[in-house]
């Protein structure tokens, strides 16, 4: 008997052989019933078994290694995995996590042991991690220490950054100071250092107010260099320009020397030096001489760090205190601006500029500003896009916990800039502004600098109080001695950039993206910048 399969397996045919021909006997065919399952549902039962079934695997092997042998595989895949794959944990986790917070608060509110060793780095903790057995505070209170350790160490560092950026601010450079004392040899054996400035038949111009006329007191050949060089390169009319530049005594003939030897034609420059003023004496001007020879000034300068606990005050706060203590600020030429309606009793309008400027546009037009019967033409500090620049108000500079600040002043009252300022010396010599900023620095000395920082704008705030128009902030950009955050095309269209600041661009902290705008007017070719090693 044979069995016989068709092709598609629906039927079977049962054949007897004993035909001696070699054929088919007799022959019966079943029909079989139609498959249930087709190969479609089958490949796919197939195919989804071959990705499950590791799957299934895989999972019955972590509840195993997990230790959890006493449960059905499904029932462990569900209890373990299910609450994870909803953003939860089962309560041993919870449990250890709780464990966890309450041992770092607790640790939190105790004092890391003054024994206690600590690693010397995270690679270190391991390490020791390994050897020795921890409990969990114990560890917790390792890495509080490892952590206020380095807290100190970054605090330690930023205030000795800080400190040597102070003395690197208030320290002349040596090329500077070498250009300074070629000019006072130049002075001394070179006629032509000595020359009259200006030229005699240019005196008469001195007091002419038909002429635009700049008063730049400083006791730095180079930075006045750049700042009469700037003016007179940016001016539509540099032949209307005349400008006072004052220093001090020590610095007159290497002062006078420089702008001897090389000319700013067509303007026309003076060079006094406060000597030459009979009249700006010490003795007859009492708070100088105060300023000068106060005891509490001499040991405000004697410890740079003079009541400041570190433990307690910020960077930035530390940072202030520095730059309040900066010699300049006891300087006779930081305070000759108070004086300029008696420095120059014949002139009507001036521009004061400090020699951390560059002039970059004509200045021309501040003279047509009509400042309404107000002395001090000057941007105002407490708004502009600039946060970090334009936030000065006087709280920013006054202590108002202090009953005569607190009484006298307003501490949302807009602060504005020294640096670049227009003058009007009619309406001054009407006011009483000279003497109302004596009195206040008097009261200061008094209180033993409490009032304020070291410095004379806080005092010109307070003199100059209802004597201030604020002009356009384009004429005036500060901030670039101090921050460097400030936009490059701001700095490019500003009629006056400011490097005030400890970052002069003459320093080597000063910053390198800002400096390009100082250096294009340093005559890099002179001979004396040359041989004092002034290079670009």
């Amino acid at each position: 008997m044979q069995l016989h399969f068709s092709p598609s397996t629906r039927s079977i045919t049962i054949c007897n052989s004993s035909n001696n021909n070699g054929g088919f006997g007799e022959s019966m065919k079943i029909k079989l019933a139609s498959p249930r399952i087709s190969y479609r549902t089958l490949f796919y039962t197939i195919l989804i078994l071959a990705v499950f079934l590791p799957f299934v695997f895989i999972l019955t092997a972590l509840v195993t290694l997990e230790g959890v042998n006493k449960c059905s595989s499904f029932g462990c895949i569900g209890r373990r995995l299910g609450p994870t794959f909803l953003g939860r944990t089962d309560d041993s986790s919870q449990r250890l996590v709780k464990d966890l917070v309450k041992v770092l608060n607790q640790v939190n509110s105790e004092e890391v042991p003054q024994g206690l060793k600590l690693p010397e780095s995270f690679h270190h903790l391991v390490s020791e991690m390994k050897s020795n057995k921890y409990d969990a505070k114990q560890f917790a209170l390792i890495v509080k220490g490892m952590m206020e350790r380095s807290e100190r160490e970054i605090r330690e560092s930023k205030f000795s950054e800080l400190m040597n950026k102070h003395f690197a601010a208030s320290a002349i450079p040596k090329g500077i100071h070498c250009l300074s004392l070629r000019l006072t040899d130049e002075y001394s054996s070179n006629a032509h250092a000595r020359r009259q400035l200006p030229s005699p038949e240019l005196l008469p111009l001195l007091v002419d107010n038909s002429y635009h006329h700049f008063v730049l007191p400083t006791d730095n050949i180079l930075a006045a260099s750049v700042v009469v060089a700037s003016t007179v390169q940016s001016s539509l009319e540099p032949e209307k320009i005349v400008f006072h530049v004052i220093t001090d005594k020590k610095t007159y003939a290497g002062m006078h020397s420089w702008f001897a030897l090389n000319p700013m034609s067509p303007a026309i420059v003076e060079v006094k030096g406060v000597h030459q003023f009979d009249w700006l004496t010490r003795e007859n001007v009492p708070v100088l001489e105060a300023v000068d020879n106060h005891n509490v000034i001499r040991k405000y300068y004697g410890n740079h760090v003079a009541g400041a606990n570190l433990s307690n005050i910020t960077p930035r706060i530390f940072a202030s205190k520095l730059q309040a203590r900066n010699p300049k600020y006891i300087s006779l030429l930081n305070h000759l601006r108070i004086f300029l309606p008696e420095l120059f009793p014949n002139l009507d309008k001036v521009v004061f500029l400090d020699d951390d400027v560059v002039i970059q546009l004509d200045l021309s037009p501040l003279w047509e500003i009509d400042l309404n019967g107000k002395v001090n033409g000057a941007v105002e500090t407490c708004r502009g896009d600039d946060e970090w620049v334009m936030s000065k108000r006087f709280k920013t500079y006054f202590n108002f916990s202090h009953p005569l600040i607190a009484k006298n002043l307003n501490p949302d009252e807009c602060a504005w800039a020294y640096g670049m300022n227009i003058f009007d010396l009619r309406a001054w010599r009407g006011t009483t502004i000279r003497d109302t900023y004596h009195s206040w620095i008097k009261e200061n000395l008094k209180s033993n600098l409490t009032l304020w920082k070291l410095g004379t704008l806080p005092p010109a705030l307070i003199a100059f109080k209802g004597h201030v128009h604020p002009i356009d902030p384009s004429w005036h950009l500060l901030g670039l001695g101090y921050q460097n955050m400030t936009k490059i095309e701001d700095v490019q269209k500003a009629a006056v950039i400011h490097y005030n600041g400890q970052s002069k661009p003459w320093l080597e902290i000063g910053f390198e993206h800002l400096r390009p705008f100082w250096t294009k007017y340093v005559n890099y070719s002179n001979e004396f910048i040359q041989n004092c090693h002034i290079l670009e």
